[in-house]
């Protein structure tokens, strides 16, 4: 069995407690789809909890922004959390988000952060069409923030919404 979490953004708190459901639960192959960095302040914390526990992480946006030194075209907001986090974070935990991939291939899972079109910041429509075209049979990412599991025909598409 394996858990899947998402956009955590600098929330160790939450992180903490979901871990800790995980772990009751006896699961030990955890996956992350994105977002680490953003929005809370404990982004060293929630690094050094991922990387403790070897949890591979895709690339999501915020951490696209976090590593490239970019910044987010729609909100003033999440620059300014992204610019404290920039003054905080180790260099060491800002080197390992920059190493994450864009797409992973985990038993017959296919995991993005965002969707298979633009895998770091697409906010995905989910519907049979979309995934009709995509190769594969599961399907996970993160990104909106919004719960859910579908079923098309074959195909299963999950979001298991946001940690933090």
């Amino acid at each position: 069995m394996i858990a899947i979490i998402s956009d955590i953004h600098g929330n160790y708190e939450a992180l903490k407690k979901v871990l800790e459901a995980i772990d009751s639960l006896g699961i030990v192959e955890i996956y992350c789809l994105g977002d680490v960095a953003g929005y809370y302040s404990q982004i060293n914390e929630c690094c050094e909890e991922l990387r403790a526990r070897n949890i591979p992480c895709v690339m999501g946006n915020h951490d696209w922004y976090m590593s490239s030194g970019s910044f987010c075209p729609r909100s003033h907001s999440v620059n300014d959390c992204l610019a404290y986090q920039r003054r905080v974070i180790s260099q060491e935990n800002k080197e390992w988000i920059s190493t994450f991939p864009v797409f992973m291939h985990v038993h017959e899972i296919s995991m993005v952060h965002g969707g298979w079109m633009n895998p770091i910041d697409e906010y995905l429509e989910v519907n049979e069409e979309y995934f009709s075209t995509i190769e594969g049979r599961i399907f996970v990412s993160g990104h909106t923030h919004i719960q859910g599991v579908y079923r098309f025909d074959q195909k299963i598409y999950c979001n298991p919404g946001s940690v933090g």
